[in-house]
């Protein structure tokens, strides 16, 4: 019998048999922890592991995005104790001013086709963009990670979800995502990892894989996987200096629980109307509604692609009066790129506030929350309430 991607990736990792259901020692390539739950890592690694090393230095980092810089003290006293820890065990801490970790493990090069990488990250399983296997745990598990090198894990179910059709026009990869977030609901994926395949998949940028594979948590799902193209593997041979990648690819046999497909071709814009992720409706459903605020970045919607198309739109306009609207780039090398380029001088000319790299306005409220009346037009992953 076959094997799904995440199987072989879990084989190639695992000196144990690999079978769904079965529990299995996974060795890692990257063992992060953000500034949010870090601090609680470091506790648990002080406590159980005292005076002991990391596994391998090279191989683990902090990443702050979630409050940075940080604007309250019990963050900034989290971050303290994490660069504290860093320094002590030789690690690498990319700092407030690097952007979302998720993001700078692909464009540092450190994340590639087939790798395992886990962190105190409820997104990091947005590394399936690049075909990696990405797992957020909690702090003990994290520390864990960080002293053994390795973690148990349930080798999961795997589902197929196929997009077929081309895209319209009119639509982009947020509209596809949410196409498949609507069919699937907040329990469609649950405990699985999804395969994407499809033609429109494959005609989807890095950006565009980002946004699929970052909004997998919303499905329930453990990880979405996404078949690295040339485009892709270029990118990351250049990023981490590589000649050569392996890639994983699932076999012809493999077995999955169940196989989805999703017709793209008629699409039409859609949005998620809150309280759910996964309350998704045509935007031509909505009706007239007055916006108090906007936000664009996040791990779902902060590349460099998604403010460009925000910029062609709102070139030589300006933000109606009484309309906030907010724009956080999800790293620092996407940041300089749009100031460079002149992108960010449209939007701030526009009337957005232009914020520093990070989760922004997902976590923290870090760019400024929501009032109990008002609402909001976000790129964010999620649409809970404030």
């Amino acid at each position: 019998m076959g094997m799904t991607l995440i199987e072989k990736i879990i084989a190639a990792h695992s000196p144990d048999p690999v079978k769904t259901g079965a529990v299995v020692w996974l060795d890692l390539d990257i063992r992060s922890a953000r500034d949010f739950a870090g601090a609680n890592v470091v506790g648990n690694f002080r406590k159980y592991y005292a005076g002991e090393k990391v596994a391998d230095p090279r191989r683990t980092f902090f990443t702050f995005d979630c409050n940075a810089p940080a604007n309250t003290i019990p963050y900034a006293n989290n971050q303290m104790r994490c660069r504290e820890f860093a320094r002590e065990q030789g690690i690498r801490v990319y700092d407030v001013d690097a952007g979302i970790g998720s993001h700078v493990m692909i464009d540092e090069g450190l994340t590639l086709p087939g790798s395992t990488v886990v962190g105190t990250d409820s997104h990091l399983n947005i590394l399936g963009a690049v075909g990696a296997f990405g797992q957020g745990m909690g702090d003990q598990d994290i520390a864990f990670a960080f002293r053994a090198g390795r973690t148990w894990f349930e080798v999961p179910e795997s589902m197929r979800v196929i997009v077929t059709g081309s895209l319209p026009p009119s639509c982009s990869a947020r509209d596809l995502t949410l196409a498949v977030v609507g069919r699937l609901g907040s329990k469609g994926a649950l405990g699985r990892a999804i395969e994407f395949f499809g033609d429109a998949v494959d005609a989807l940028d890095l950006s565009g894989r980002i946004t699929l594979a970052s909004m997998v948590t919303e499905m329930g799902g453990i990880v979405g996987l996404i078949q690295p193209d040339a485009a892709v593997v270029d990118y990351l041979k250049i990023r981490s200096g590589r000649t050569h990648l392996d890639l994983f690819t699932s076999d012809p046999t493999a077995t999955y629980v169940e196989t989805i497909e999703i017709d793209v071709s008629k699409l039409t814009p859609q949005i998620a109307m809150p309280p759910k992720p996964d309350r998704v409706v045509p935007v031509s459903q909505v009706g007239d509604v007055a916006v108090d605020s906007v936000f664009v970045g996040s791990c779902t919607n902060g590349r460099y692609e998604d403010f460009v198309a925000v910029a062609e739109i709102v070139k030589d306009r300006r933000v109606a009066p009484g309309v906030m609207a907010r724009a956080v780039p999800a790293t620092q090398e996407i940041y300089g790129r749009l100031l460079k380029d002149g992108v960010l001088a449209t939007l701030f000319d526009a009337g957005f506030i232009v914020s520093n790299p990070g989760c922004g306005g997902c976590a923290s409220g870090q760019i400024g929350m929501t009032g109990k009346t008002e609402v909001q037009v976000s790129t964010s992953n999620r649409n809970f309430t404030g």
